[in-house]
């Protein structure tokens, strides 16, 4: 038995051999690491993004012939090359009319859902208009109920007291009756503990 030589080494794996290396098949998850590979190399290097697609509209198509040369059906004495022509003569033409209905409706939808808008701010409109006027009827009768007073005079407000509490009864000058206080008890419910 012979020792492994250099002769027994694969030629295209010998590092003295010019012949290139074989060419392996490229799965999407080498591709990717090789793309990852190359953009690690220099970070520095401004990264070009694809477009992106931009939506077919019957202005991108290309306009049909203005003139159409040997007009024949799909079988009315067309060879068999021209079946394909046909083919795909009346697939851009069918593309053109999707498209051409495609925008139609999109237009349709558009000045609806306007009109719909338009309608639903109207109503908003109207109702926050009738709360304001009948905001103001309201402040413009209390206004006069109050004796004339100035309409940015603030109604009174009753006790704060809770219901069921003592609170003490001033006569109209502001001052105790007679010195005293009398006491009123506010009408609520009231709970009393049983012994």
């Amino acid at each position: 038995m012979s020792e492994p030589g250099p002769e027994s080494i694969p030629t295209s794996a010998d590092p003295r051999s010019k012949r290139p290396t074989k060419r392996r098949a490229v799965t999407p998850h080498s591709e990717v690491a090789n793309e990852i590979q190359t953009l690690f190399k220099d970070p520095s290097k401004d990264l070009q993004l694809p477009n992106a697609l931009k939506p077919r509209t019957v202005a991108s198509l290309s306009a049909p012939p203005e003139i159409v040369t040997n007009v024949q059906g799909s079988s009315a004495g067309a060879g068999s090359g021209e079946f394909h022509v046909y083919k795909a003569s009346r697939r851009r033409e069918y593309e053109r009319l999707r498209l051409m209905q495609s925008e139609v409706d999109n237009e349709k939808s558009d000045e609806t859902w306007e009109k719909e808008r338009q309608e639903a701010k109207r109503k908003d409109d109207e109702k926050t208009e009738k709360n304001r006027r009948r905001r103001e009827k309201k402040k413009n009768a209390r206004g006069k109920k109050g004796g004339g007073g100035d309409q940015n005079d603030v109604a009174p407000v009753k006790s704060a007291a809770a219901p069921g509490s003592m609170i003490t009864m001033e006569d109209q000058d502001g001052g105790a009756a007679d010195g005293q206080v009398a006491q009123q008890e506010v009408p609520g419910v009231i709970f009393h503990d049983e012994d």
